[in-house]
């Protein structure tokens, strides 16, 4: 083929030089002649893709259709009920409510209602009249060991890290904090002026990088985060076991996206890929994790601290349990994220088929802390693709108290799910550090679309609550959800995770398996 090719350009050559003899117009053809031969004589002399050192010119368009392949498959192939992982019905819930568009349906939902995983809640035939409820429902966080506890909406900003997502995007997320008065977190890459500007309230969260909080060695500095911790608009500190993304593995921050402002906040090295360890340096224990807890608390002065975990051997979570009770120190709250991954790019051995998925993790959190009697010390949030109200009391009747949301936040500033965020190349300007991708993301009119997307999402959360004849989200249980398991059988939520009672993993004949399987996991290691 490339000899062929070589044969037809000396033709061309040849025939538009006779041809442009006798008529000069011809000579143009040169214009697009001499690039495209140009192109080849690259791909032939090249050696890294065999296709196109085989098939000149040609060979570069398998290159183009595969990247074209997602865009088109999204567009002219799948359905509204199929797309992965966020399918067209909720991405347009969510585009629509950012917008302020009418985001009814007509003619019945496209989901097969007979098919296995569907879900429903039940209503009630004696609803809540919706406009006398709270459309601003909010959970107090923080024990009475912490000094400035914070009213948290039951919706917030997931951690997405500067570096990861632009200066526009992480200024349009915080502005629309601000104006819907609910949190965002920083995610583990630190804290920038961009983060400031708006005014939003911030959850800080500090991964296992100690990303704006560390010493020139990586390691933990008290006096820096004390002094961080100090800004006004940081109202709770997140602490990172592991994300849904990658647990076990780490952040990565590419080469391209480490600007020199990002390195500065992070203080690391600039144009140069950053991971983060798989695990903190800071402790080692159970025991010793519950203690730096407290510390973080007491060097932010009280502010409410809790940690970031998606849930991988269960019994590494019973020895955390058993730490909080030995030492007496509880976190404020613990998110819970699923292995279903979320924003940030990952292996893809680790986003298929790594960690617990956040509904089973969140029910055996739950139920968990519950059977060791310390639910009520600690608040949940849940953190993984909530995208709508139902998603919301979904969570919710699992045993959180809030939610975190990421991909929905992005898009309602403009991601368009174009699957490129680890590339630096976003189109909507969302996930990239290209100044001319992401000029094009207007800060003051995206900060309202979140600000709408979380206001209506909330008002829907409501309505379905009222719906079910609850007076507060915090209500709905179990049994207020179903799930088809099979095409003519359903079981509640309170069927397929039974809930644990309290204590019952202290005492009791019917646990004694688990006392004795909880006695040999000792609070000084993990497992």
């Amino acid at each position: 083929m490339a000899k062929r090719f070589l044969i037809l350009s000396a033709v061309s050559l040849l025939l538009i030089g006779v041809a442009g003899y006798f008529l000069n117009w011809v000579l143009w053809l040169l214009v697009l002649a001499v690039p495209l031969i140009v192109m080849g004589i690259v791909d032939m002399l090249q050696t890294k893709h065999a296709i196109m050192r085989n098939y000149p010119v040609v060979g570069r368009m398998r290159y183009w259709m595969e990247d074209l392949r997602p865009k088109v498959y999204q567009y002219f192939v799948e359905s509204d009920t199929d797309g992965a992982p966020i399918n067209r019905i909720d991405r347009s819930t969510i585009y629509q409510r950012a917008k302020r568009e009418l985001d009814t349906q007509p003619f019945g939902t496209q989901f097969n209602v007979y098919a296995e995983g569907y879900e429903w809640m039940a209503h009630s035939i004696q609803p809540k009249d919706f406009k006398t409820m709270d459309h601003d429902p909010r959970v107090m966080i923080g024990s009475t060991e912490c000094g400035q506890p914070y009213a948290a909406s039951i919706l917030n900003v997931s951690a997405m890290s500067y570096g990861s997502l632009s200066a526009n995007a992480v200024e349009a997320l915080n502005g629309g904090a601000f104006l819907g008065k609910f949190a965002h977190n920083t995610g583990e890459g630190g804290i920038s002026e961009h983060h400031l500007n708006q005014g939003g309230d911030i959850i800080w969260q500090i991964g296992t990088g100690y990303f704006g909080c560390r010493n020139d060695e990586g390691n933990f500095d008290d006096a820096l985060f004390a002094e961080k911790s100090a800004l006004p608009q940081i109202k709770m500190i997140e602490l990172k076991l592991s994300q849904g993304a990658k647990p076990g593995h780490g952040g990565i921050l590419p080469a391209a996206k480490n600007t020199p402002e990002i390195a500065a906040i992070r203080h690391v090295k600039p144009y140069t890929t950053v991971f983060s360890p798989p695990y903190h340096t800071a402790f080692n224990t159970p025991k010793e994790m519950m203690q730096f807890v407290a510390r973080l608390r007491s060097l932010s002065k009280g502010k409410p601290v809790g940690f970031k975990l998606c849930i991988g051997q269960p019994r590494e979570f019973y020895a955390i349990c058993k730490a909080m009770i030995a030492t007496n120190c509880y976190p404020d709250f613990i998110t819970i994220d699923g292995g279903e991954g979320g924003t940030g790019a990952a292996p893809p051995e680790f986003s298929n088929s790594v960690g617990m998925p956040l509904m089973d993790a969140l029910a055996f959190v739950q139920d968990t802390l519950t059977g060791f009697n310390i639910r009520h010390k600690v608040k949940l949030i849940a953190s993984g693709k909530i995208l709508t109200g139902y998603h919301v009391l979904r969570a919710m009747a699992l045993g959180a108290d809030a939610c975190n949301s990421a991909r929905a936040m992005m898009m309602a500033i403009g991601c368009i799910q174009a699957l490129q965020c680890n590339t630096n190349k976003c189109p909507t300007g969302v996930a990239t550090q290209d100044k001319w991708l992401m000029g094009g993301l207007d800060i003051n009119d995206k900060k309202h679309r979140v600000a709408n997307y979380h206001r209506d999402t909330i008002e829907s959360a409501m309505e379905l609550t009222a719906a079910a004849g609850l007076s507060s989200p915090h209500e709905i249980t179990r049994a207020h959800i179903f799930r088809r398991v099979f095409m003519n059988q359903v079981r509640t939520f309170e069927e397929i995770y039974p809930s644990v009672p309290a204590g019952l993993y202290l005492d009791g004949q019917l646990m004694e398996q688990m006392r004795k399987e909880l006695d040999n996991v000792h609070e000084d290691r993990w497992n």
